[in-house]
C-alpha cells in the first residue's frame, strides 16, 4: 500500500512538472540572461566613453582602440537597447553632433571623427562615390530616442527642419519609392553592417530603415504640433512598407531578398527586421519564422546570426567567405531574430538568447564570430541592440489574448496579433482539457490503489 502511495505521488508530481515547472524554469533562465545582458551593455557603454575635441562625450562602437570615431548607427543601436546608460546632457550633445554634421544637400553621416570632421562614406570616406544610404535614417533614430528620453520640445523644435531635410535626401527609386543604389560601378554603400557588400538596385534593409524613420519623424512632428506633416510621413511609411512586401518578397523561399539588381540573395537579417517592424504581413512573418526554425543550425551559431542562408555568400563583397559580413555570425540582429522565431518556437527563441549570453560570458561580446574565431570584443551594439527585440518578444507574450495590440504606437510595428490570439486561446482550451483529464484520472488512480 505504501509503495502504491509513493507511485501515485510520483505520477502527480510528474504531471505538475510537465505542465508548469519547465515553463517557469525557462522564464527564470531567460530573465537571468536578459539581466546579465543589460548589465553588460551598460558596462560597455560607459567604458567606451571618449572625449571629442570640443568636449562632447563620444561613444565609439568598441571599448578601447579600434574604431577611432563616433559612429552614428552604432550609437543609435545602443540607444535602442540601453538608452538609460546615458545622461540627458550626453544625449543632447551627441544628437547635436550628428545633426550639425548633416551635409548641405541633406546627406547624413557615417561617422564623425573625434576632432569633429564629418565622414559620409564608410572606410573613413573611401568606400563608394556617394554618402552611405542609411545616414539619414539613423540621424532620425538618434533624434527620436533623444526626444523619447528628454521630452525636450524646445530642442526638438530647433532641429526638426533639419530632420525633415535629411529624410528628403535619402536616395530613392521614383517608381517604387524604395531606397535605391544606382547601377554604377560603386554608387554608394548600403546599410553599414553590410557596407562591404556591393548592392545595386532597390535595397531592402535601407528601405526598412526608411519606413522606421518615417514613423519616427511623424512622431516628432506631432510633438511639435505639425499634425499635417506628421500625417504625411505616416502615410509615406505605410506606402513604402507596401512596396517592400511587393518588391522583395520571395514566397517560394519564405524570405525577403536583399536587393533587386546585384546581391539579390535572401537576407536573414532583413527578413527578421521586417517582422520586428511589422512591415512583413502575418503570412510572411510566419513563413520567415518557420524558415528560421527549420534552418536554424545553418544560420545560427552560439546565439549569433548569419546575414545569409547557410552556404550562401554575397554575389559581390569585399570580405572573404566565412568572415565579417560574408558568412560570419553576428549578435546585432539576434533580438529581431528571436522576436520572429518566437512566433513558431518560443523555447528555441529563449535558448538562442541563453546561448548568446553564454558565449558573451565566456568570450566577450564580439562584433562577429565564426567557429572558434571571436573578433573585436567589447563591441557595444552586440550587447545593446539585441535587448530591444528580446524585450519586445517578452512584452508580446504578456499581451491579454482578448485585445489586439501593436508593438507600440511609436515604433511603426503593425498589428499582427489577431492570429496569435486565436492560437493562444486554443492553447488555453487545450490546457483546460488536460487539466480536466487530470482531475478525472487522479480519483480513479486513488481508488485503484
Amino acid at each position: 500500500m505504501f509503495k502504491n502511495l509513493i507511485l501515485f505521488l510520483l505520477i502527480v508530481a510528474l504531471m505538475l512538472a510537465a505542465g508548469n515547472s519547465e515553463a517557469l524554469a525557462g522564464s527564470a533562465t531567460l530573465t537571468e540572461a536578459v539581466t546579465w545582458l543589460e548589465s553588460e551593455s551598460h558596462r560597455l557603454i560607459r567604458a567606451s566613453k571618449r572625449t571629442m575635441k570640443d568636449g562632447t562625450a563620444a561613444f565609439p562602437p568598441q571599448v578601447g582602440i579600434g574604431y577611432e570615431a563616433f559612429w552614428l548607427r552604432d550609437f543609435a543601436y545602443t540607444l535602442e537597447g540601453s538608452i538609460d546608460s546615458y545622461s540627458e546632457k550626453e544625449l543632447r550633445e551627441a544628437c547635436k553632433i550628428f545633426i550639425r554634421s548633416i551635409r548641405s544637400d541633406g546627406a547624413g553621416v557615417d561617422c564623425v571623427t573625434f576632432d569633429g570632421r564629418p565622414i559620409y562614406k564608410p572606410g573613413f570616406g573611401t568606400m563608394g562615390a556617394n554618402p552611405v544610404a542609411d545616414g539619414s535614417q539613423f540621424t532620425i533614430a538618434v533624434a527620436w530616442h533623444t526626444y523619447q528620453k528628454t521630452k525636450d520640445t524646445k530642442f526638438l523644435g530647433e532641429v526638426i527642419d533639419h530632420l525633415v531635410r535629411t529624410m528628403n535626401a535619402v536616395p530613392r527609386n521614383p517608381e517604387t519609392g524604395l531606397v535605391h543604389i544606382k547601377n554604377d560601378e560603386w554608387d554608394r554603400c548600403p546599410y553599414g553592417f553590410t557596407d562591404t557588400v556591393r548592392m545595386q538596385g532597390d535595397i531592402l534593409f535601407c528601405s526598412l530603415l526608411y519606413v522606421e524613420a518615417s514613423h519616427r519623424l511623424s512622431d516628432l512632428l506631432n510633438a511639435v504640433d505639425r499634425k499635417d506633416d506628421a500625417v504625411g510621413w505616416k502615410r509615406e511609411a505605410n506606402a513604402i512598407a507596401k512596396s517592400i512586401r511587393k518588391v522583395f518578397w520571395d514566397s517560394q523561399a519564405g524570405l525577403f531578398r536583399a536587393a533587386t539588381i546585384r546581391c539579390k540573395e535572401h537576407h536573414i537579417w532583413g527578413s527578421a527586421f521586417a517582422v520586428y517592424l511589422g512591415v512583413a504581413d502575418d503570412g510572411q512573418s510566419r513563413a520567415i519564422a518557420r524558415y528560421f526554425r527549420d534552418n536554424y543550425s545553418q544560420i545560427v551559431q552560439k546565439g549569433q546570426i548569419r546575414h545569409l542562408p547557410g552556404g550562401v555568400y554575397w554575389e559581390t563583397c569585399v570580405a572573404a567567405h566565412d568572415t565579417y559580413q560574408n558568412g560570419a555570425y553576428w549578435a546585432t540582429p539576434t533580438g529581431w531574430f528571436v522576436y520572429t522565431l518566437d512566433l513558431v518556437d518560443p523555447k528555441l527563441a529563449d535558448q538562442t538568447v541563453i546561448d548568446l549570453v553564454t558565449d558573451f560570458r565566456e568570450n566577450g561580446a564580439c562584433e562577429w564570430v565564426f567557429g572558434e574565431k571571436h573578433r573585436l570584443p567589447n563591441y557595444l551594439a552586440s550587447a545593446s541592440l539585441p535587448l530591444a527585440g528580446i524585450r519586445a518578444m517578452i512584452d508580446r507574450r504578456k499581451i491579454d489574448t482578448s485585445v489586439g495590440v501593436r508593438g507600440g504606437s511609436n515604433d511603426g510595428r503593425e498589428e499582427l496579433w489577431q492570429s496569435d490570439n486565436r492560437r493562444k486561446q486554443e492553447k488555453l482550451r487545450s490546457d483546460r482539457q488536460a487539466s480536466d483529464l487530470a482531475r478525472s484520472v487522479v480519483p480513479a488512480l486513488i481508488s485503484s490503489l
